[in-house]
């Protein structure tokens, strides 16, 4: 849900009396959907995190507000927030500044799992952001549009003859290296992934609403 929705219309709708005027508050990365952490929130911490947009908790141990990174650096940068069915638990969506996990992992959950490609998306963003030396793919980026487009044409020809020709291992080699070229050369048209995603999720929303007309 849109936070300015959020923060006008649910706050007061919460249960916070259900569990002692605090809320198990579950964060997601925002782009691969992994599970990061989970949290309590009382009003205050709501409050601060809608106003802040970074993601504050109540600390139990402490007995205080705590915003998550305020001592590490690690900010969780919030996209998204609602509350589930009963009101009584917050999901939010958040961009992480660093690992979440004070063990330096990515998420408290070690074997959380999230979406791969979102995180090569990302991955292939700051390598056109940073351009490193010796990385291939920015290697891609500096040969420009025109080439990263050929190198999309060769690997799409290269998936097609494996299908028709070669094993299953083959074929998946040429498509992991089809999907890799592709999301450089979205990235190098400023776009990503998740543009294409969204394209899909609309036609497929739109392919079912005739289904059930």
């Amino acid at each position: 849900m849109d936070i300015g929705d959020f923060a006008s219309t649910r706050c007061d709708a919460l249960a916070w009396d259900k569990q002692g005027g605090l809320l198990p508050a579950v964060v997601q990365d925002a782009d691969t959907l992994r599970v990061l952490m989970l949290g309590y929130m009382d009003r205050a911490a709501l409050q601060a995190t809608l106003a802040t947009r970074r993601v504050t908790f109540f600390s139990r141990s402490r007995q205080r507000l705590w915003t998550k990174g305020e001592s590490s650096g690690h900010f969780l940068d919030l996209v998204a927030i609602e509350a589930d069915c009963d009101h009584d638990t917050l999901l939010l969506q958040a961009r992480p500044q660093g690992p979440t996990c004070h063990l330096g992992r990515a998420s408290c959950f070690e074997h959380a799992p999230g979406d791969f490609l979102a995180e090569l998306d990302a991955l292939v963003a700051r390598r056109e952001r940073e351009r490193p030396e010796g990385s291939y793919t920015t290697a891609l980026f500096a040969g420009g549009l025109r080439g990263i487009a050929q190198k999309v044409g060769e690997e799409g020809v290269e998936t097609a003859l494996a299908a028709v020709v070669q094993d299953d291992a083959a074929l998946c080699g040429e498509a992991a290296d089809l999907l890799f070229h592709l999301q450089v050369l979205l990235r190098a048209r400023g776009l990503s992934l998740q543009d294409v995603v969204t394209v899909l999720r609309e036609r497929h929303r739109g392919v079912a609403s005739r289904a059930d007309g």
